[in-house]
């Protein structure tokens, strides 16, 4: 009879994706998935198959986690550009206990180009994030918060870009004056 898991599944796959965002998929070795979620390789293994099964929950868990915010805010009453002020901020003013940057910005970079798997949920994931940008710029651009010769799509690949930039920037260490910054000018193009 195998014996029952003494560890909280949920919390591994967070500590995980905490390694993966702050190393990278390939930067991060079994051992410091073992340090990251303190269980041995035996356990990761048995549980999650292979570092790639993990990395993809994580990445998933990242992702669910991250639009929740996003669609949060786009869900609001707020103004239009308001909610595009809050978006941009919340790079700008990331949790001091976040990871710089972003996993699915890295991983875009690092995997979407060999690992097909990877790169089809990258883009449903981007899929999803621009339709809810474009549909709030859209009736942003029906109600005349924006101009009526701008195109919700577009404004809203510009946004998602806005922000990966952002979040790359802030890696590089750029600080949040210059994030800040980014934001407003990006907030003038609307």
């Amino acid at each position: 009879m195998a014996r029952p898991r003494q560890f909280d599944e949920e919390r591994a796959v967070d500590a995980a994706m905490r390694a993966f965002w702050i190393a990278g998929y390939e930067a991060t070795s079994t051992q410091d998935l073992c340090v990251a979620t303190g269980l041995g390789r035996s356990s990761i293994y048995n549980t999650f198959t292979s570092k790639h099964d993990l990395f993809q929950r994580a990445l998933r868990r990242y992702m669910t986690t991250k639009n929740a915010a996003t669609f949060e805010v786009l869900d609001g009453e707020e103004s239009v550009k308001t909610k595009m002020r809050t978006l941009l901020r919340q790079v700008a003013h990331a949790p001091e206990d976040d990871p710089l940057g972003c996993l699915v910005v890295n991983s875009m970079i690092e995997l979407a180009p060999r690992d097909p798997e990877v790169a089809a949920a990258l883009r449903k994931d981007q899929e999803l994030r621009l339709a809810a940008l474009t549909d709030v710029l859209e009736s942003g651009r029906r109600a005349g918060e924006i101009a009526h010769n701008r195109n919700a799509r577009e404004l809203a690949h510009f946004i998602n870009a806005t922000i990966a930039g952002m979040r790359v920037a802030a890696r590089g260490g750029v600080g949040r004056d210059a994030l800040e910054a980014i934001a407003e000018t990006a907030l003038q193009a609307l």
